[in-house]
């Protein structure tokens, strides 16, 4: 197995002279975006097999043996993608991987990927759904967060970069926001058999009853984040939560119809 092509798999930072003050908390030199190119390069070339580093090179366009392998290696780990397989001298995709690779899935893995990185998950629960802060603030408290202040100009840059890939920015550019049908805890479920309950916008206390046909997938989840009723829901919660509903009938529905012109 070539050990240069796995040197700094996992880091943060890439190799220094020891001197450099290093980061407290894990985030990856390459975006979100990035780590995408690598899971779907070793989906093309060996499926769900192991994927050896002078395939997964080639399928991307790059040398193993280059600083930038290396660190969009270290990234797809970090966000989640990949594994190593050090008995076959390889990488493997992770179920995550697989999700991220798929079409289908693909858009609630990203969410899913973007919070697997400490430094973004930490950011997204003290911030979410507030105000974000000018670059010079935000990198201010990512250095309280744990990032080197050498680093701090890097790190805001691959985490707005990624939050834009990953859909959290996507309702509102200002604003950390879950992206519209996509659960904390992956996607929200959109095909529920006749035969199960619904416990309606309530969650558990309104009403009951099925959802009329046809109801798009973005409603649905936003109806299945809502509290039950009796529980504690804090007003800043209520707000944003309408927030996201108004924002999603800005998505799915057209103003007014379009007439048809006058002959």
């Amino acid at each position: 197995m070539n050990t240069k092509a796995n040197e700094g798999f996992g880091a943060t930072e890439p190799k220094d002279d020891g001197k450099r003050e290093r980061s407290t908390i894990e985030f990856p030199y390459m975006g979100l975006e990035d780590a995408v190119v690598i899971a779907k390069g070793i989906h093309e070339t060996t499926g769900a097999g192991v994927c050896q580093h002078d395939q997964l090179a080639a399928a991307i366009g790059m040398s193993m043996n280059s600083s930038g392998y290396r660190m969009r290696l270290s990234a797809a780990r970090l966000f989640g993608f990949i594994e190593t397989d050090r008995a076959a001298g390889g990488v493997r995709l992770t179920d995550l991987g697989q999700m991220v690779v798929d079409s289908t899935r693909e858009r609630a893995a990203k969410a899913k990927a973007f919070l697997n990185v400490p430094l973004f998950k930490r950011l997204f629960e003290t911030k979410r759904g507030q105000l974000l802060p000018p670059p010079a603030a935000l990198e201010r408290e990512m250095a309280s967060m744990g990032v080197s202040q050498k680093q701090t100009e890097r790190a805001r840059q691959v985490f707005q970069r990624s939050a834009e890939v990953a859909g959290f920015f996507e309702m509102d550019r200002s604003r950390l926001i879950m992206p519209p049908g996509v659960s904390d805890n992956g996607p929200a479920p959109t095909d529920e058999k006749p035969e199960q309950k619904n416990e309606g916008p309530s969650g558990g206390g309104g009403g009951g009853g099925s959802l009329p046909p046809g109801v798009d997938p973005i409603i649905q989840g936003l109806l299945a984040r809502l509290p039950k009723s009796g529980d504690v829901w804090a007003e800043t919660d209520r707000k944003l939560w309408l927030q996201l509903l108004e924002g999603s009938f800005k998505i799915i529905y057209k103003d007014k119809a379009e007439s048809a012109p006058v002959s």
